[in-house]
């Protein structure tokens, strides 16, 4: 297939709830959807989710957009693509950039699964028709207000709760949830908001039975992290570090930890994603799918990733009315029993809403053949 047009759609989506983690308080969520055309006029689309400012990872909305459209789309031009692997290939000159990089590939896979009509979940030896779905709790003004949500999902059939924490605001936010809740599957994440000088501190996390601790230290750490994990029971997971197979790699042989939030567009796309699932697989590596505030286009490839059978532990998926009022997608994603059920249309399986993205959004062409 040959690509011959590339359009953009600038998304805002206000957020339902204000959600602060240990680098800040994000109130809307500023998105692209890459709309990529071929010769017979299918069309993929991708999700751009990089956050507006440079504290989750260094890459941002603005910096990839630049990516996009002066590195990424000239390599595309003029190509014959025989398989969405070779996009990756294809990037390989420009450095970083992965989640700049992972909305064009899985935009190219999502046209390559609709080429050839098929759903793209049949790409990932997928199993599973419905997926158990965690829900990420951001740090609260109060105890009572942390609790009172937290009840509001667990009724709502969430099967495991993440919750932010920074220093001094831990230990008891934690202990709270386990009087009032002692048996939920519940974990924290630190968000690089620790140093090796908290090693005893974080050490008495070890009591609260959590099934992990999430990116307590920098995110290109790999030796503290390893120095931590030798002294705790619990699992220590890391997030912003993995960016490729290759680090996967060096987190196992160095013991940096015993599981991994895989997110798809950190990784730069599908292709890189598949060779991390299948090195956790050999090295018993617990791997679970993260999100990034995803609309429901990322949200439907989240869902057909995770339908492998080696996802056990339910990841970052929530129902599309966990963050947002109205989604940009026909039909939102909604929870039912503590699940959410795959796409199974052609690609990733959902269509976008008019309506919905010329209300939060601007259309523009970036590439026409």
């Amino acid at each position: 297939m040959k690509i011959k047009r590339i359009d953009r759609y600038r998304i805002r989506l206000p957020l339902r709830i204000p959600f602060e983690t240990s680098y800040g308080r994000l109130t809307e969520k500023a998105f692209d959807i890459i709309q990529i055309t071929d010769e017979l006029g299918n069309q993929g689309i991708g999700e751009l989710v990089p956050f507006e400012q440079p504290d989750y990872i260094e890459e941002t909305i603005a910096t990839a957009r630049i990516i996009i459209e002066k590195h990424l789309i000239p390599l595309l031009i003029d190509q014959e693509i025989k398989d969405p692997r070779e996009i990756s290939l294809l990037f390989q000159e420009v450095k970083g950039n992965q989640m700049a990089k992972s909305s064009i590939e899985t935009a190219v896979w999502d046209l390559y699964a609709k080429r050839n009509k098929k759903s793209l979940q049949t790409y990932f030896s997928a199993t599973r028709t419905q997926i158990p779905v965690g829900v990420s709790v951001g740090i609260q003004p109060d105890i009572s207000e942390l609790l009172k949500q937290i009840t509001a999902y667990v009724d709502q059939g969430y099967q495991r709760v993440k919750l932010k924490i920074r220093p001094g605001y831990d230990l008891k936010p934690i202990a709270s949830i386990r009087e009032k809740f002692p048996d939920l599957p519940l974990m924290v994440d630190a968000n690089s908001a620790y140093t090796i000088d908290d090693l005893s501190h974080l050490k008495r996390l070890d009591a609260y039975n959590l099934v992990m601790l999430e990116q307590p230290f920098a995110a290109d750490d790999f030796l503290d992290h390893a120095q931590l994990q030798k002294i705790m029971k619990t699992k220590i997971c890391l997030d912003e570090n993995i960016r490729s197979i290759k680090d996967c790699e060096l987190a196992f042989a160095l013991g940096s930890c015993r599981s991994i939030n895989l997110k798809i567009p950190r990784v730069g796309g599908i292709t890189e994603a598949l060779k991390i699932v299948d090195f956790c697989e050999k090295h018993d590596l617990l791997v679970w799918l993260g999100g990034m505030f995803e609309s429901g286009v990322g949200r439907a490839l989240n869902l057909q990733f995770a339908s492998q059978s080696i996802f056990t532990f339910p990841g970052d998926i929530s129902a599309s009315d966990r963050y947002y009022y109205e989604d940009i997608i026909s039909k939102p994603f909604v929870l039912n029993n503590g699940k959410i059920s795959v796409p199974t249309g052609l690609g990733i399986g959902v269509s976008l809403s008019p309506e919905h993205l010329s209300k939060f959004g601007k259309y523009e062409t970036i590439y026409l053949e």
